[in-house]
């Protein structure tokens, strides 16, 4: 019996020790999947070395020698086979990438392409291959994930908080899974994508030859429906080009199929919604597709500043100044939509970003100094009773002006107190919104639906609905209302962008902003 246990004993160790192996040989291979590192180390000082001798990629010597640092001086674009498979896929990016909208001169061309259409340069490590892969890596996401330096885009008037991300830990998440670097979601905003297909479709384009321009007959003021000519003809070509229309008739007729077209290119382009064809629409349909593609370019470059935090927010207002417009998103949806008049070009509009605070109804306006000085003191030197015809006192030194349906900032204003001064606000001067450019404010920004605008932010408030709203826009005092949950507001410029059913709207260049931005982007 004695020997029966002992038997049994021998039996159920040697069963857990093939157990216990067998599950160490699979840790092990799990291990192997998620960290493809080669285990060999190389000496610190090469890198120093390495970008000496390569100095058009000195400026990412920082980063490498971070990245090596934590991975204590490994191989990390080598496993036991050679050249890892994300090696492959960066070269291949880096090959495409244009098609991000960049142009730049691939530094090293020539070694890169001998490095990975040689096979047998790809199997033994080396030390020059592999920080020429990390150097390359940080060219590549500089480029297409950062852009250009934040003190330049500053310089540019923009003030939005950039995306900010450790590239370095990124590629230890790519290492593991390269198929990541082709998600949407690392890197920029979904717009960016957006414009990126729009591109793919306008390089297509210019490939088949881009568009004809359209001759502008001078003796025509306009073209309306039942007219016929040859430009008509033209115009539905260039439409057709666009898909702005579905077919090409190639018929001389303004018929209704044309109307429908000519409706449709007014919506992205920022016209007002009618059937007339004027002289300056022709003008727009002839700015040439390549100066198009370029225009997705310079958007897709302010795409890479923005942060991923403004998909976080449960409630965002947006403000695109070239498209004189105004979105409420809630949960990602835009709930609300409201045309807005902007800064005129002496008081353009600041790009930046602040959380809005208090809704005021019937608010007073406090006269700027800057325009007490240039506007409100000559005028009361002219008319000694200005201040009173304009609903207008003096208050500790300052003119300010009363509450009432004649207020500059109508019955409502909308702060997110910020060093700027700039705010959102009604406006009784209503017939502005019917114009095409609206850039005729000091600054702030003047939207056509407040009422609309408060009753979408105080939605979730019991102690609100629209009767009340009205009520204190429409009689009493100066009422504050405090936000609970405050809601980021973002004034951004961009001249491209592609709308939630797909659609590009081209904006004209307000402030003449894109000039700037591709004498960086494209003069280097």
């Amino acid at each position: 019996m004695k020997k029966l246990y002992v038997t049994a004993f021998c039996l159920v160790f040697i069963l857990l020790l093939t157990f216990v192996s067998c599950k160490k040989k699979e840790l092990a291979t799990n291990a192997t999947k998620s960290t493809p590192v080669f285990e060999a180390t190389f000496d610190s000082t090469q890198i120093q070395t390495f970008f000496t001798q390569h100095p058009a990629l000195q400026q990412y010597q920082t980063e490498v020698t971070q990245l090596y640092r934590k991975h204590q001086f490994k191989y990390i674009w080598y496993d036991k086979n050679g050249i890892n498979e994300f090696a492959g896929v960066m070269y291949n990016k880096v090959n495409n990438i244009s098609e991000e909208g960049v142009r730049t001169k691939i530094p090293y061309k020539e070694k890169l392409d001998a490095l990975f259409t040689s096979t047998a340069e790809t199997k033994k490590p080396n030390i020059n291959t592999e920080l020429l892969c990390s150097a390359i890596y940080f060219f590549y996401v500089d480029k297409v994930f950062h852009g250009i330096d934040p003190e330049k885009s500053k310089e540019l008037g923009w003030f939005l908080p950039r995306q900010k991300q450790s590239y370095v830990d990124y590629l230890d998440s790519l290492l593991v899974d390269p198929k990541l670097i082709h998600k949407n979601e690392k890197g920029a905003i979904k717009q960016y994508y957006l414009l990126k297909n729009v591109l793919e479709e306008y390089r297509k384009i210019e490939k088949k030859g881009g568009w004809k321009p359209i001759p502008i007959d001078s003796t025509v003021a306009s073209y309306k429906p039942g007219d016929s000519a040859a430009t008509i003809a033209a115009i539905r070509t260039r439409l057709f080009i666009t898909k702005d229309i579905s077919t090409d008739s190639k018929s001389a007729v303004y018929d209704d199929e044309l109307a429908e077209g000519i409706l449709h290119f007014k919506k992205r382009s920022g016209n007002l919604l009618n059937k007339k064809i004027l002289p300056k629409h022709i003008r727009y349909m002839n700015v040439p597709v390549e100066s198009r593609i370029r225009t997705l370019m310079i958007n897709m470059e302010r795409c890479r500043w923005i942060s991923k935090d403004i998909t976080k927010s449960k409630e965002l207002i947006v403000v695109n100044i070239p498209a004189y417009e105004l979105t409420f998103f809630r949960d990602g949806k835009p709930e609300l939509q409201s045309k807005v008049v902007v800064g005129k070009t002496l008081n353009k509009t600041v790009i930046f970003s602040a959380p809005m605070k208090y809704i005021v109804f019937r608010p007073y306006w406090n006269v700027p100094q800057s325009i007490i000085k240039k506007e409100i003191l000559p005028a009361i030197a002219k008319n000694p009773n200005y201040l009173e015809q304009h609903n207008m006192e003096w208050k500790d030194n300052l003119v300010r002006q009363k509450p009432g349906n004649h207020n500059s900032l109508g019955l409502v204003k909308f702060l997110f107190p910020n060093s700027n001064s700039i705010y959102l606000h009604d406006t009784p001067s209503k017939g502005l919104f019917g114009r095409e450019d609206r850039a005729f404010s000091h600054g702030c920004i003047r939207v056509a639906k407040p009422r609309q605008l408060a009753a979408a932010i105080m939605k979730d408030d019991p102690k609100w609905n629209p009767e009340k709203i009205n009520a204190a826009m429409d009689t009493g005092d100066e009422k504050w209302y405090t936000l609970k949950n405050k809601i980021p507001v973002y004034i951004g410029y961009f001249t491209a962008w592609v709308d939630p059913d797909g659609v590009i709207h081209f904006y004209e260049d307000v402030y003449e902003r894109d000039e700037a931005l591709a004498n960086l982007l494209f003069d280097q």
